[in-house]
């Protein structure tokens, strides 16, 4: 190496990181990995670069990876660009690594609630706040209401933080597409039929995919107590008022079988959970949402077919940490039974993985 290139070396570190999150003082964190409390702090600041018995050290402390507390960092490499622009003037964002590079995405409400941001958008200028290593960070694309559970489980074991924007299966496919998120959610298939959302994947974004089985999960019809319905037909011969789903939607391909294509309901919502808040509030008698949601809102449910949702992404980052810790989460003993326990989710075959290539 070059003394240029040395130059354009820096080592980035996320010992403060781990160590605030772990709501550790640098002199807790000082004595578990033997090191000074001055010393924590210049490498914490970037004023000292660790000696490798040093960052061993910090490693082990953090029961993880060097890789995971220090990296390589060029300054050469080239700025952040936004995933897609922001639509205010100042702007909180998420940073995330993706497809090589680091992008900026626009703070927008999540099932997981407020996700802390990296910085603000103001007036053109982007302000650095406390951010999250973008290589840590997991961009997935999906509907699932219990995407609780994979977040916790991800920050609790991995490190991983998952960022979860709320899009219908072929939104969410577009997205994977276009290499703005790492996996997208897709439930599109019913859950035994032939070549199942990989043969919808393939048709849509070609071969070199996987997708990971999260569940089968059961959709149907959630109808407000007061009507007294007792079966599918029963809720389709009516003249109720239908509460719908966007295009694109696997709720949405439900309901239109349903109802068929001639029949559009007047209002419609953007996920499973404002289906059923839809018709707890009285926007609507009926809507097509997960058994889930529809019990935690207390509504009369009525099943029309189980689905398989999977987790899709491509062949080519199934390497990459935060896969492999997807993988690794979601096979985990701990998962599927929590999984498991939810009204409407079966985890029979949680974890396996299928292709979009063909044999």
């Amino acid at each position: 190496m070059t003394e240029a290139d040395e130059d354009a070396v820096a080592i980035e570190n996320l010992v403060r990181e781990r160590r605030t999150r772990l709501g550790w003082s640098q002199d807790e964190l000082a004595r578990r990995a033997g090191l000074s409390r001055a010393g924590v702090s210049a490498i914490e600041t970037g004023r000292l670069v660790p000696s490798t018995a040093a960052a061993l050290a910090l490693a082990s402390a953090f029961k993880c990876r060097v890789e995971d507390v220090f990296r390589l960092r060029r300054s050469g490499s080239s700025e952040p660009t936004w995933a897609w622009p922001p639509t205010r003037a100042k702007c909180r964002y998420w940073r995330a690594e993706v497809d090589g590079a680091v992008r900026l995405y626009p703070v927008e409400a999540t099932p997981l609630g407020v996700v802390p941001h990296d910085g603000v958008l103001i007036d053109g200028t982007l302000v650095e706040g406390a951010a999250f290593d973008p290589a840590r960070t997991l961009i997935a694309a999906s509907c699932d209401p219990a995407v609780g559970l994979l977040a916790s489980a991800l920050a609790e074991t991995a490190g991983v933080r998952l960022i979860a924007l709320q899009r219908p299966s072929r939104q969410a496919l577009a997205l994977l597409g276009a290499g703005l998120v790492h996996v997208a959610g897709v439930h599109l298939a019913h859950a035994d039929a032939p070549g199942g959302n990989a043969a919808v994947v393939r048709e849509l974004l070609g071969q070199g995919y996987r997708l990971l089985r999260v569940a089968r999960w059961e959709e149907g019809v959630a109808a407000a107590p007061r009507l007294k319905l007792t079966s599918v037909d029963a809720a389709v011969r009516s003249k109720l008022r239908w509460v719908g789903r966007e295009p694109g939607s696997g709720a949405r391909q439900c309901l239109d079988d349903l109802l068929g294509e001639a029949r559009t309901p007047r209002r419609t919502a953007t996920d499973h959970r404002g289906v059923a808040e839809a018709v707890k509030s009285g926007w609507g008698d009926l809507g097509v949402c997960l058994r889930l949601v529809s019990e935690e809102a207390g509504l009369d449910f009525l099943g029309v077919r189980e689905e398989a949702y999977d987790l899709c992404f491509h062949g080519e980052i199934v390497h990459d940490p935060r896969i492999e810790a997807l993988l690794d989460v979601v096979r985990s003993s701990g998962y599927r039974r929590a999984l498991g326990e939810l009204p409407g989710y079966r985890n029979a075959d949680t974890g396996e993985v299928d292709s979009t290539s063909r044999s």
